[in-house]
Parts: structure tokens; C-alpha cells; sequence
């Protein structure tokens, strides 16, 4: 296999689709999000691209005994009354620097086959500390795009995210901007600490105003459900933890006058 490959599953025809990127990363926002959107709108999906690399993990997936080499799918979707989509999708990111460069360019060169020349890249900005109210926070790679942005509730903030964006999600903006299209990342907050579907919903949300889709939550909202109550064993474990600390006597406790 050479270093990259794409192998073109299926031939369809989008009017000006808008390319939506959802792989793993903080809390999983932007893989639940895409996985989401695809189980939604499945009957109007057809898988067009898988894109092979040296650059992913050296392993396989396992289905029913069946071996899947690793790699990124896009999904075309023709959504009702909605602009046409094409859905990133996959396990994994790029293990190098010069990976997540050559995975990028990769995308955004199927992307411009299909006619796309606007991207979302999804994905979440941690908090480092359990959340009740879901804010999206927004990048985009050109201020003319944010006040659509905020009018539809991301909120933009001074040197946020710290560090910037890593990985694919920040180069389909930087690069995507290079080649012309118009790109904004749209980050739900979360933790950090786990997979976190309340996020995913948030940021799909968000996508849902600006593209003009329907999308039912009933699923994600278990799994939302799911989490909540490893969430709550988790803070019960930690008020145990500081019980325990609390009632370890100290030094003054131990002191004696005879």
C-alpha cells in the first residue's frame, strides 16, 4: 500500500456541500457529533471515500471476526430542505506532524472534488472541571464569518482556545483558508475527562441553524444519561475520598496533656 491512498467507494452528485469534519479528540465532541448526524440522516448518506495512510494506527477493527484496515470514511448526505453534506468520519487522527499536514490536505482535496469550498471542523475545548450549561465556543479563518457564527451562538474569546487547535480540526482551518474556503471550527465545552454527548449535542446544535437540518436527539440524550450516572459515581468517590481525608486525625488531634 503506498503511504496514502483514497479509494472511491461511490460517485454522487452534491449541489455545493459543506464539508463537516468529526474525528476524535477532547471529550469526543466531534465524533459523537459526526457519528450522530450520520445515524440521523442514514437513509440520505452514501459512504463516497476512504482514505488509507501509514500516518493512522497500525491496527485493524475487529467486526464479527471480520478484519477493517484502519482508516477516515466520507459520508455524502443529501439533507432535505438543507444544504448537501460531506461527513468526515473515523477512529483515529494522525500519530505525526507531517501526518496530520498530509491527512488535511488529503481531506480538503476530496472536499474540492465534490464541489465543497465551506468546512466545519468539530470538536471540543476542555473546561478541567464537570459542567452543567454547554457554551460552543467558535474559530473561524476569516472575521467576516463570525457574526453569523454568533448569531447563531457560538461565542468567540480573546486567546481561547490557550494553545490554539491541534491536529486535524486546526489544519482544515489553516489550510483550508490557504486553498479558499471558508472554515470555522465549532467547539463544545466539556471536561475533558470523558466522552461527553451533552457537548456533541451542543455543537450539532449550533450546526443545525447555520445548515438548516432536523435532527432527533433521542439516542444521544441516553448516552448523555449513561454518562451522567458514571459521572455521579465518580463525584461519589470523590466525597468519599475527602470524608476520609477529613477524618485522618492530625498531629494536634494526637496530643495529649497528662
Amino acid at each position: 500500500m503506498d503511504e496514502l491512498e483514497i479509494d472511491a467507494v461511490a460517485e454522487v452528485e452534491l449541489d455545493d456541500p459543506v464539508l463537516v469534519e468529526g474525528l476524535p479528540g477532547v471529550g469526543h465532541v466531534g465524533s459523537l457529533a459526526a457519528e450522530h448526524l450520520l445515524e440521523e440522516l442514514e437513509g440520505e448518506s452514501t459512504l463516497v471515500r476512504r482514505i488509507y495512510s501509514h500516518e493512522f494506527p497500525p491496527k485493524v477493527s475487529i467486526e464479527d471476526g471480520v478484519a477493517d484496515l484502519t482508516c477516515a470514511e466520507i459520508h455524502a448526505v443529501s439533507v432535505p430542505d438543507g444544504r448537501d453534506l460531506l461527513v468526515l468520519t473515523g477512529d483515529h487522527q494522525a500519530q505525526t506532524n507531517d501526518g496530520h499536514y498530509v491527512l488535511a490536505s488529503a481531506f480538503l482535496d476530496v472536499a474540492e472534488e465534490f464541489g465543497a469550498s465551506e468546512l466545519y471542523a468539530l470538536g471540543g475545548v476542555p473546561t478541567g472541571e464537570l459542567i452543567d450549561e454547554y457554551a460552543v465556543v467558535g474559530a473561524v479563518s476569516d472575521e467576516s464569518l463570525v457574526e453569523t457564527l454568533e448569531d447563531a451562538g457560538v461565542e468567540f474569546r480573546e486567546d481561547e482556545p490557550a494553545g490554539g487547535i491541534v491536529g486535524v480540526s486546526g489544519l482544515l482551518l489553516g489550510l483550508g483558508e490557504r486553498r479558499g474556503f471558508e472554515a470555522a471550527c465549532l467547539m463544545g465545552e466539556t471536561s475533558g475527562y470523558l466522552v461527553d454527548p451533552k457537548s456533541a449535542r451542543a455543537v450539532l446544535e449550533v450546526l443545525e441553524e447555520l445548515l438548516g437540518f432536523e435532527l432527533d436527539y433521542e439516542s444521544l440524550d441516553e448516552r448523555a444519561d449513561e454518562m451522567e450516572d458514571v459521572i455521579g459515581k465518580i463525584q461519589e468517590m470523590e466525597q468519599q475520598q475527602q470524608q476520609q481525608q477529613m477524618d485522618v486525625p492530625t498531629d494536634d488531634d494526637l496530643r495529649y496533656i497528662g
